[in-house]
Formats: C-alpha cells, sequence, structure tokens
C-alpha cells in the first residue's frame, strides 16, 4: 500500500507503453514465459481461494450450528484448514516462481548490458557519467524484473480478488456491496492528496541519498581521503556531510508520518465500513432480510475489497514505472557500436610488427554517434556537439618490424590519437591502419590487441593482488611466469619485499605502490602478453630520475625484438629512436633519425631545445 500510494505519476509522464515495448519486453523473458503463466495461473487460485473461508463461516453460522450438525462442523473445518494448507502451499511455489523468473531476469538484463557497455568505443566512456551507468546497471534492472513478476502479479491478484469478492458480496447483498463502495471515496482522495505529498518526499530521500552516497565514493577514495587531508578540510566535509544526514533523518520521520497517516485512514475506514455493514445489516437480519452467515461473511468481504480498490487506482502508473525501466535498459542495449568485427573479419596470426598508415584522416565521433544522451551530464547533453573537425590529415608512414619510432609534437597534434587508431579505440575517417599489410578494420579485434601491448602514463591496477593484476594478461599463466616477467621488468624484487608477496592487494589504482613500481608492474604485465608491437604513451614522462632509470632499464628488455611506438618527452628514448615522427596540428611535419632533424633546423629542433632546457631545470 506505501508503495501505491508513493508511487509518482511524474516519473512517466511523456512515457507510452507501445506495442512495440510490451512485445519487446515479452520476447526478452521468453526463457521464463511457461513460468510467467504458472506464476499468474497460481495467483488467480489463491485469490479464488480467499474467497472459500467467508463462505465456509457463513454455512456453519447457517446451517450446521442451527441444525447442530457435528458431521458438518466437522467437515467445514476441515474444508478451512485444508484452503489453509493449500494457500500455504501455492505461495511457496508461487514465491519460488517469482524468485526464479525475477532473479533470472535481473542475471539475463545485467549480463547483457554489462556485456554491451564494456564493448562499446573509448567514446562512450568519455561522454558517459559512471554513476549514471551504474545505476541502469542496478536500479532500472530490478525495477524491469519488477515489472514481470511484482507489478504485473499485483495487479493481476488485485483485479481477481477484487472482482471475485464483488461478486461473492453481490450475489449474498447486492444492496450492502453498494453500500460499501460509496464510502470508497471518504478515502481515497485524501489518500491521492496524502500520496502526492508521500510521492515528493520519497523522491527529495532518494535525491539526497544519492548525493550521500556521491560524497563517501569521492571522499572515501584513496585520491579524496588525500586531497581532503592536505586542505584540512575534515570539520568542513563533516559538517557538509551532517547536514545532508540530517535532512535525510528529518525526511524519514515525515515519511513515516504520511504513511502511517494512510494506514490510519485505511483501518478508519474499513472500520466504518464494517461497522456500516454491520448496522445495517443487523437491521436486515433482525428483520428477515439477510441471515446471520451472510452478514459475518459480508464483513470479512468488504475487509478485503478497499486495499486492492486503492491499490489500483495506481495500477496504471506502476506498470508504467515498471515499463520505463525497461525501456531506459533497452535503451543503453541499443547503443550503437562501432567498433566490432566485421563479417568475415579475420585472425592476425604470427604477427611480426609491420605498421603502416596509409593517407590516415581522423575525427572523433559525434556524441550522438557514440554515446546515449541520457547518460551525459545535462549540460553536456544540452550543448551542441558538431564534432571537433579533423584531428589527425592525411599520416602516411611505413615501420617496419622492430623499429623504435617515437611521436613528438606540440601538446594536442595528435600523438595519442594515433596510438589508439592501431588497437581500433577508434577508426580511421579516411584512408586505413594496417597491421602486417591488413587492415584492422579486416581483422576481428581479439587477436589484433592480442598483438599490441599499451603501457600508459598512469597505468590502472585493480583493487586485487599482484598476481591477479598480472595474470590480466595472460589468466592461465604459472608463478614461474609471472615472476619470469617480473624480473624482466626489474620489479620481482619490489614485490617478494611485500607483505604477501604476490598475493598482497596493491589498493584502489595500485595506491600502495609508488609511480615507478606501477610503471614496472605495468611493463612485467605487457610482457606477460608477449605482444608483437608496443605502444608507450608518455611511460615515464612524471617519474623521478632514479625511478626513470628502473623503467628505462625495464624498458630496454620489453621492446627487444618489438616494433615499438613510444610517446615521451624524455631525451633518452627520443634520441635512440630509429625515427623520429614530429607531428604538428594532426599533420606529418617532419620525420628522420635525430642528428638529422636538428641539423634541418625545424620544428623537431626547436622542440628539442625546449626538452634539454626541462630536462637541464629537472636535474
Amino acid at each position: 500500500m506505501y508503495h501505491a500510494m508513493s508511487s509518482d505519476a511524474s516519473a512517466t509522464a511523456g512515457v507510452t507503453l507501445t506495442p512495440g515495448l510490451v512485445r519487446r519486453v515479452w520476447q526478452f523473458a521468453h526463457h521464463y514465459r511457461a513460468r510467467v503463466f504458472w506464476f499468474l495461473g497460481i495467483v488467480v487460485v489463491e485469490s479464488l481461494l480467499g474467497l472459500a473461508p467467508p463462505l465456509v463461516i457463513k454455512t456453519i453460522i447457517d446451517h450446521a450450528v442451527p441444525n447442530q450438525d457435528l458431521g458438518q462442523v466437522t467437515t467445514l473445518a476441515v474444508i478451512m484448514v485444508a484452503v489453509a494448507f493449500a494457500n500455504a502451499g501455492l505461495s511457496m511455489v508461487e514465491r519460488w516462481l517469482s524468485a526464479t523468473v525475477g532473479e533470472g531476469l535481473i542475471y539475463d538484463l545485467r549480463a547483457a548490458l554489462f556485456d554491451h557497455v564494456q564493448r562499446q568505443p573509448i567514446t562512450f566512456f568519455t561522454r558517459t557519467q559512471t554513476g549514471a551507468l551504474v545505476s541502469r546497471m542496478n536500479n532500472d534492472v530490478i525495477g524491469a524484473q519488477r515489472a514481470v513478476t511484482g507489478t504485473l502479479g499485483t495487479v493481476v491478484s488485485n483485479v481477481v480478488t477484487l472482482v471475485t469478492t464483488l461478486a461473492a458480496m453481490a450475489i449474498l447483498e447486492w444492496r450492502l456491496t453498494g453500500l460499501s463502495l460509496l464510502l470508497l471515496p471518504i478515502f481515497l482522495l485524501p489518500a491521492k492528496r496524502v500520496g502526492r505529498r508521500l510521492s515528493g518526499i520519497t523522491r527529495e530521500g532518494f535525491d539526497l541519498n544519492a548525493s550521500m552516497n556521491a560524497t563517501m565514493t569521492e571522499r572515501f577514495g584513496v585520491s579524496g581521503a588525500l586531497l581532503v587531508k592536505l586542505f584540512g578540510r575534515h570539520d568542513d566535509e563533516a559538517v557538509s556531510f551532517s547536514d545532508r544526514a540530517g535532512r535525510v533523518r528529518d525526511i524519514g520521520v515525515r515519511s513515516a508520518m504520511y504513511s502511517r497517516t494512510f494506514i490510519v485512514a485505511l483501518t478508519m475506514v474499513g472500520a466504518v465500513g464494517t461497522a456500516v455493514i454491520y448496522l445495517i445489516g443487523g437491521r436486515l437480519v433482525i428483520s428477515g432480510g439477510i441471515t446471520i452467515g451472510t452478514l459475518v461473511a459480508l464483513g470479512v468481504f468488504v475487509a478485503q475489497i478497499y486495499t486492492p480498490l486503492t491499490s489500483l487506482t495506481n495500477a496504471r502508473v506502476d506498470l508504467m514505472t515498471a515499463f520505463v525501466s525497461f525501456d531506459r535498459v533497452f535503451e543503453v542495449l541499443d547503443a550503437p557500436n562501432p567498433i566490432t568485427d566485421r563479417e568475415g573479419a579475420t585472425e592476425l596470426v604470427d604477427p611480426v610488427g609491420r605498421i603502416q598508415l596509409d593517407h590516415v584522416t581522423f575525427s572523433y565521433p559525434t556524441g550522438a554517434e557514440s554515446s546515449v544522451v541520457s547518460l551525459e551530464s545535462a549540460a553536456q547533453a544540452l550543448a551542441p556537439d558538431t564534432g571537433s573537425g579533423p584531428v589527425l590529415r592525411d599520416i602516411d608512414v611505413e615501420i617496419e618490424p622492430g623499429q623504435l619510432i617515437a611521436l613528438v609534437g606540440p601538446s594536442g597534434a595528435g600523438k595519442t590519437t594515433i596510438s589508439q587508431l592501431l588497437p581500433r579505440l577508434y577508426d580511421v575517417t579516411q584512408g586505413a591502419v594496417r597491421i602486417d599489410g591488413h587492415d584492422v578494420r579486416d581483422l576481428t579485434l581479439d587477436s589484433l590487441r592480442a598483438a599490441i601491448g599499451v603501457v600508459s602514463q598512469d597505468p590502472h591496477l585493480f583493487h586485487e593482488s599482484v598476481a591477479d593484476n598480472l595474470r590480466y594478461a595472460k589468466p592461465a599463466a604459472t608463478l614461474a611466469e609471472l615472476e619470469a616477467a617480473a624480473r624482466a621488468a626489474r620489479i620481482h624484487d619490489v614485490i617478494a619485499g611485500l607483505p604477501d608477496g604476490y598475493d598482497t592487494v596493491v589498493g584502489e589504482r595500485g595506491y600502495r605502490l609508488s609511480g615507478g613500481e606501477k610503471q614496472r608492474l605495468a611493463i612485467a604485465r605487457m610482457l606477460l602478453k608477449d605482444p608483437a608491437i608496443v605502444i608507450l604513451d608518455e611511460a615515464t614522462s612524471s617519474l623521478d630520475s632514479e625511478n626513470e632509470a628502473a623503467v628505462q632499464e625495464a624498458l630496454a628488455h620489453a621492446l627487444a625484438g618489438r616494433t615499438s611506438l613510444v610517446i615521451a618527452h624524455r631525451l633518452s628514448t627520443i634520441t635512440d629512436a630509429d625515427r623520429i615522427l614530429v607531428l604538428d596540428e594532426g599533420r606529418l611535419v617532419e620525420q628522420g633519425r635525430h642528428q638529422d632533424l636538428l641539423a634541418a633546423g625545424g620544428l623537431y629542433a626547436d622542440l628539442y631545445r625546449t626538452l634539454v632546457r626541462g630536462d637541464l631545470l629537472g636535474a
């Protein structure tokens, strides 16, 4: 009743329950159709069995007792017990069917959503609010499940209970039945008003709880906790959180009082209705119009009709709200994914690492092409998105197997973008990216990405053990293989010195490790993958000299015999490169070896002099 009372009609404003949506929901639940039918059938049977006790009581009062028929009394008592046991058994079966259908549907929806979302292109994640996406995985999936088992079953049960109860009452005494219905508006009108108020309070409480959760998520993360401590804002944070928690407390009190008001009103109407039935019915009994048993049965029935009647006044809103959840889930499932395997895509077998950028031009996709508007922030969703224009323009380069290529250029020149086109995090707008002569769009994503290893400036580590983070590259790797990769990355001694060795949990985002240690662990993970092509995206730019030396030593082993693309601001990597590609505003403006480019006196020479000054200042 509380749910029915607080149902929010505004949440479904503008939503249409189309046949297409209903049909798709039914198709999605096709594995459970037989169980749904059994579930609804049992609900109907339970509603019908609910008529039995009042009618049995009527028979006992009107026939068995006056006739002093002990056998009939016994039989009717056994019938009542049998009905109770039957209801109990059916209730258990109904709950099992409801649970298996509901939990199975939650599983199917979550599994489908997770699989679809994690395959989305990287642009999807750069535009999507993580909290909104997690909400779809939790709240909306549960809401969708409730549509099939909770709301549907409740509506069917209420309809059957109401129809059968009113029919039984009308057969027993139609005048008292009509009188009991006249009392309903006295309850419904104030209940709807209280319900609207309770709905607003409930929404406000949800918003405040969401705000508290967001605050806790940000402040309890390592980065947030560190920021609070460094700025000494503990007291301010405590006051701010206490204020929100206090408002949630006050809303909880108001909500409790409104809901209790509703329950009291329902109880009062039921009591008044029962009293009126006995008042008028008692007069009819005295005048001989009805029997005592009929009066008692009507008294029981009248108490049973107010709950389903009240619930059914919100049935449309309940159904629409539940189907809105399905609609929101399908909205994510329908999000386009342009980065998929083409039909007939081939495996990249035994890659050697030859790379060709064949007149590549690239523009980042717009939001309409790569995201779901309702998952973006409000400001982002309202802002016009006409695209940013080309960030790479006619890049034409061939890289031989085993070469070390350095990508340099001003910020925003397109260096990282090139590195993202190789593993198909994005697809080119014009031209082609080829690996070993194959257009990457003609290769399977699994085989393409298995051939490429990436170590970024801030490598991501999961809040798991060192071994688990390493095995993300090779799940079946033995401890000996882990140690071999760690030794090659010059990180084994550090791991061995940790409290639990390779079983030590590294902390959220690897915060228990230093920057250099995380880099070397990422290099070890890449070595376990054993790729033909390695991409280093400014992997040493934020390290001090000591850590950089350790990482460079690890990289020297990691890059041996592999085609390598290095985006770097440190001189050592640049000067040792087989070739340097100089980018400016998305164009390849120079390429060659270090000494040749210095002698040319172009953009590279200017950048190099800036790097020299930076290194000298850093030293």
